[in-house]
């Protein structure tokens, strides 16, 4: 059941509740060192001296667990150093076949005939990027255009295939790009040096993207989902009428102050990641486990061989930790048409969060729909068809603000 929050689009209704709250990068703050007699050191940064241990500055990222159902040689395959862009291109290549066999909806139900084309381009940086369109098939009119901006660890060649396969299939071009660092984009595998960076490649990306010609003209949107969202949100307000409107999907917008390290704790991680950036020293939970309700696909999951699932490096804690500032402080900024969807139970991106965006932003045309009892994967993790009942809402908006400019 969702229960909707609409301006200038439904009436509102809305129910939120208090619940405990894991952010994407979990920072511990309990552990102790020991001190002097005469000086204690506070106990909530005592732990990021203890994480610079030399023996866990580990730098590559590998499989952790044994896929059961899949051959020796392609475990092997999947649990070799992903750090670089061409091993996790060598492991998606050997999972291709398996991957579509999965037994999920949104590869057992994805529509036929959609129009898919894959490239690599080089960006302003000179870092090769991985690109992604699906189109409606042939004698289908187009109606618009959504640009999406995956999550933290995550590829836009996984479960977004079916995704963009459902949107497509009614009447969307759809286009989609991995981070520099993430999927088969070049870049050390889950490093952000720059969130900016992100920002700026997006940007660049679908600039062209607009000038294609099955597409120019038309209206065009962003959908971004987790860390996404936030890379979504800088882009709106870098290029605020660029748009027609956004769709965040548990948005990474703000993390709780329960949570954010005291400014004492941040000082240190700052030096950090000048000393060691690309050092993996914040451990994270198994976001698989908090973010898919559903078991049998949360054991999908594992197939997205190329995700990034390791302890978070350095200086992406620090960059996601200062993106999440900067929309903070901007966020009455947005004034594009703005769509917030959020599982009422994630305990990964907070629904408060949501919410606290959804009333400061300035949009006259703003709604969010909260899922009850639904984890952060929405769209991928819920029982049943709750992932085609979010799709479709999902449509629906879209329908009713291009059908608006004709």
């Amino acid at each position: 059941m969702a229960l909707s929050l609409t301006q200038g689009f439904r009436p509102p209704t809305l129910s939120l509740f208090h619940r405990e709250f894991y952010p994407p990068i979990t920072l511990p703050r309990k552990q102790q060192l020991p001190t002097s007699p005469r000086h204690k050191m506070n106990p909530k940064i005592s732990t990021f001296f203890k994480l610079a241990r030399p023996q866990i500055l580990s730098v590559s990222a590998k499989l952790e667990k044994k896929i059961e159902a899949v051959s020796d040689e392609l475990n092997r395959i999947a649990s070799q150093n992903l750090d670089h862009a061409p091993a996790r291109r060598r492991v998606r290549s050997a999972f291709s076949e398996v991957q579509r066999q999965l037994d999920h909806p949104l590869f057992k139900m994805a529509p036929t005939g959609i129009r898919t084309k894959e490239w690599y381009e080089w960006n302003s940086l000179g870092s090769e990027i991985f690109c992604k369109s699906w189109l409606p098939e042939p004698g289908v009119r187009i109606k618009g255009a959504l640009c999406f901006c995956h999550g933290y660890g995550d590829t836009c060649t996984f479960f977004f295939e079916g995704i963009a396969k459902r949107i497509a299939s009614s009447g969307f071009g759809v286009y989609a790009l991995d981070h520099p660092g993430f999927g088969l984009s070049e870049g050390l595998h889950g490093y952000v040096p720059s969130f900016n960076g992100l920002v700026d490649n997006v940007i660049e990306h679908y600039r062209k993207i607009k000038e294609r010609p099955e597409v120019k003209g038309l209206p065009f949107f962003m959908l971004g989902q987790s860390m996404g969202g936030a890379v979504s949100l800088k882009v709106l307000l870098r290029e605020p009428y660029a748009w027609d409107g956004i769709i965040l999907v548990a948005p990474m917008c703000k993390i709780s102050d329960d949570v954010l390290p005291p400014p004492a704790a941040l000082k240190v991680l700052n030096l950090l990641s000048r000393v060691m950036p690309k050092a993996k020293l914040i451990p994270q939970k198994d976001l698989a486990e908090l973010a898919f309700r559903d078991l049998k696909k949360r054991e999908t999951a594992l197939y997205n061989v190329i995700c990034y699932n390791d302890n978070v490096r350095v200086r992406t804690a620090v960059e996601l930790i200062q993106a999440t500032k900067d929309i903070e402080a901007r966020v009455d900024e947005v004034s594009s048409p703005l769509l917030i969807i959020h599982g009422a139970a994630d305990k990964v991106t907070d629904p408060q969060v949501s919410k606290f965006l959804y009333e400061k932003a300035s949009s006259k045309d703003k709604t969010l729909k909260l899922y009850e009892d639904c984890y952060h994967s929405i769209l991928e993790g819920e029982p049943g068809d709750m992932g085609f009942t979010v799709l479709d809402d999902i449509v629906a908006w879209l329908d009713y603000r291009c059908s608006s400019k004709n």
